[in-house]
């Protein structure tokens, strides 16, 4: 998979800070994208970005804490490095609850801010890989019949083919012969591999 360029989206009512944040990380080679507001930003829509997202905690409009807020709540996977001059411990301990990488007081050390950014496109870079992994297993999932994910869905438990069969009312020799597409439709080695396919796609099994 090719992986583009991380983008850093400045979002910050202090017009200096903008400009001189943007130069700072323009110059060690970032692709940058500032925004006055968090309601400008929120009207980009370029939450769904790769990258990270340094947000000032107080601003007219929509606080960075409530920005912060709405993007957790969409589920968006964009990791949020806050930086304020006016920051208090209360905000700080509820940005870093809600999943913030870092909570920086005005003026910065440049490298305090670039090693949280670092930070977090790790994250976000790791928690694409999950994603991917999750995608893929799902689709493999999604060529079971639905007999055939019944039995999946009990096998993973550490249920024995002579219990799902008295559960599901079938004979064990039938069991077997579902595990075995199972494990060719999945492309399973083992049963344990089964067990991680079912952990990883965790919230997705239960929504279904």
């Amino acid at each position: 998979m090719t992986e583009t360029k991380p983008t850093i989206f400045i979002v910050d009512d202090d017009a200096s800070v903008r400009e001189s944040t943007e130069l700072m990380l323009k110059s060690v080679g970032f692709n940058v994208k500032t925004f006055v507001s968090a309601q400008d930003f929120l009207s980009a829509n370029l939450q769904e970005g790769f990258g990270c997202l340094i947000l000032d905690v107080r601003m007219p409009g929509i606080s960075g804490l409530d920005l912060q807020e709405k993007l957790v709540s969409s589920k968006t996977p964009l990791p949020v490095i806050f930086i304020t001059g006016h920051g208090t411990v209360p905000m700080s301990v509820r940005a870093m609850k809600a999943g913030a990488v870092d909570f920086l007081q005005k003026p910065f050390d440049e490298q305090d801010l670039l090693d949280a950014i670092h930070r977090a496109i790790a994250q976000q870079r790791e928690r694409r890989l999950k994603k991917d992994e999750a995608d893929e297993l799902q689709q493999r999932l999604d060529t079971l019949t639905p007999r055939e994910y019944e039995v999946f869905s009990l096998l993973v438990t550490g249920m024995a083919n002579k219990e799902i069969a008295y559960k599901l009312g079938m004979s064990e020799r039938t069991v077997k012969f579902h595990r075995a597409n199972i494990m060719e439709k999945t492309n399973a080695g083992s049963l344990a591999d089964l067990i991680h396919f079912a952990e990883t796609l965790k919230t997705r099994l239960s929504d279904r």
